[in-house]
């Protein structure tokens, strides 16, 4: 019998990927990358630093050109690889990436009445022009509908579904007017390769509209018209339009239509997977189970964990939101993270350049390696994107103390790395303070993959082993496992994981002189954290810098 295929469409903030898996064992065997023709790396900008959209024909060229690449490159890595072995397709999106639609589910982007409008654009999910409007949102909830938060972390963000909806309308109106329908990224890209975008035909997702958008079942799906209408009654018209129902990465979409067969090489029919976040099904791709904290490392990170529906569960004020079935069917999917964490790196190499244009990550690690925990005397916060989570707070910015006439660059990159440690360690306290046990702590991702450093530093820091998936491509293989278990090779979605996944041989293990000096920075760090952070905080920083200092002499000698 010949092997069984499936394929994960990975679409990221810079590029899209298609990654063809054997089913049977989780082998790689093909991949392709095509970088976002539009904006700057696939970003489109301007002057306001909040805003980043990206153009939905990017999705479409992508999808063409990566999955034609990836069966070329099968056929020359496999003998007698045929493209019909290919059973299935799964998809995954950066998100809460929003983009407005006509009445047949085409993205305004491509009515040339609004071809150069970014509002009529995706919203990435890294814009935070909506900040005004996540406040007006939360404050709403607090008042009528305090159950919506509660899942939810107790914040709505700019970041999310609604709030950039909203601030179209305020901002866009001819747009918004324009729009008959909002669809997210993860969402759109499947009803495209199935010829099912027509608003009566979409299916939605529960990762995206339970996360980003405040969907649950216990209340109707969506957020109710009488909640929206006093936002805005345009909002409320909105919500009879959207989708009743969502649905796990174990349904079908629909399949492969001839046109798309036609683009791609593949054969026509294929089922194609409901649509996922990036971070929800590279924590399928990690092999997440109970117990374990996935975490997907790269511009920013998500923090992902799960629970069986059967077991009792606290609202855990925060989160990013705890849904049923975002992650793996049957359980509690929860979602944490940082806003920017190798997007803080890439400011410093990239914006500050110390040393010059020529200044590279390697270099700058090299040298931050050979210091000591505490040596450089430095602390920083890792808000340079806002806050996820705890304190969900897009309006907090980043913050280096401790700087002398004498600090290096190496010691600032060290810093900043740590700082994203330390908001690690907040996390999975969060967690822990609410029940949740963190057993084992698997990383995926490019800085996983790449920075040995950050590895040892989060080790140190939190006191616990890292291990790092096998994969390199675990977002990618996550949607392949849904590809694998739509196209019927896999019963369920925790079969095809225990196929498919692993783990690398290598694991991080906590330094303890190391972690004990790391307990007293992070004791700071919380101040700063608490200080900075939050609207109770009533205490003193004068002792801070003092500390550092102190902890940075005993280093040194």
């Amino acid at each position: 019998m010949k092997p069984q295929f499936a394929i994960g469409l990975d679409y990221g903030t810079n590029s899209v990927r298609a990654l063809i898996v054997n089913c049977a064992n989780g082998r790689e065997i093909a991949t392709a990358v095509w970088n976002f023709a539009h904006g700057t790396k696939g970003v489109i900008l301007s002057r306001d630093p909040n805003l980043a959209r990206q153009h939905p024909a990017d999705y479409v060229t992508g999808a063409e050109k990566t999955v034609r690449a990836a069966l070329a490159a099968a056929k020359r890595s496999v003998r007698g690889f045929r493209p019909e072995q290919i059973i299935g397709i799964g998809v995954d999106t950066t998100g809460s990436t929003p983009l407005p639609v006509d009445a047949d589910g085409r993205p305004l982007a491509f009515d040339k009445r609004f071809a150069k409008n970014p509002a009529a654009m995706a919203w990435l999910w890294k814009d935070h022009t909506g900040v005004a409007e996540a406040a007006e949102i939360t404050a709403l909830a607090r008042e009528i509908r305090p159950q919506y938060l509660a899942k939810c972390g107790g914040t709505y963000s700019s970041e999310w579904f609604f709030s950039k909806i909203l601030h179209c309308l305020r901002t866009s109106p001819e747009v918004f007017d324009a729009a008959h329908m909002w669809v997210e990224c993860a969402d759109w890209i499947p009803a495209m390769l199935t010829g099912t975008e027509h608003p009566d035909n979409l299916s939605i997702g529960i990762c995206a509209a339970g996360h980003k958008a405040m969907f649950h079942n216990s209340w109707g799906g969506y957020p109710d018209e009488e909640f929206l209408a006093r936002l805005d009654p345009k909002m409320a018209e909105l919500r009879r339009r959207l989708r009743p129902v969502a649905a796990t990465i174990d349904k079908t979409v629909g399949r492969l239509t001839a046109d798309w067969a036609k683009r791609t090489g593949l054969p026509p029919g294929l089922p194609v997977a409901v649509g996922a976040f990036d971070a929800h099904l590279g924590a399928v791709g990690s092999g997440i189970a109970p117990g374990t904290l996935a975490k997907i490392i790269g511009t920013s990170t998500c923090d992902m964990m799960v629970v069986p529906q059967s077991q009792e569960l606290a609202d855990i004020p925060g989160l990013c939101g705890i849904v049923p079935g975002s992650i793996l069917p049957g359980h509690f999917g929860l979602e944490a993270g940082q806003s920017a964490v190798g997007d803080i790196f890439n400011w410093f190499v990239s914006y500050i350049q110390p040393g010059g244009k020529s200044v590279t990550h390697e270099a700058l690690e090299s040298a931050a390696a050979k210091l000591k925990p505490g040596e450089s005397g430095l602390l920083a916060l890792d808000w340079n994107n806002g806050n996820r989570t705890i304190l969900v707070d897009q309006r907090l910015t980043g913050l280096i103390m401790g700087q002398t006439l004498y600090t290096t660059p190496p010691e600032i990159y060290r810093a900043l790395i740590e700082a994203t440690a330390f908001g690690a360690l907040t996390i999975i306290n969060r967690f822990e303070e609410y029940g949740v046990r963190v057993e084992q702590i698997v990383n995926c991702g490019g800085i996983a993959e790449k920075s040995p450093l950050t590895m040892q530093i989060y080790a140190d820091v939190t006191g616990r082993p890292m291990k790092v998936s096998r994969s390199a491509q675990t977002c990618a293989l996550g949607a392949a496992i849904a590809g694998a278990v739509v196209g019927g090779a896999f019963p369920d979605c925790g079969s095809a994981q225990r196929a498919m996944t692993g783990l690398k041989p290598r694991v991080f293990k906590p330094d303890p002189a190391a972690h004990a000096v790391y307990r007293e920075i992070y004791a700071q760090y919380r101040v700063l954290h608490d200080a900075f952070g939050t609207a109770t905080w009533n205490g003193n920083l004068h002792n801070v810098m003092k500390s550092l200092l102190a902890i940075r002499n005993r280093a040194r000698a």
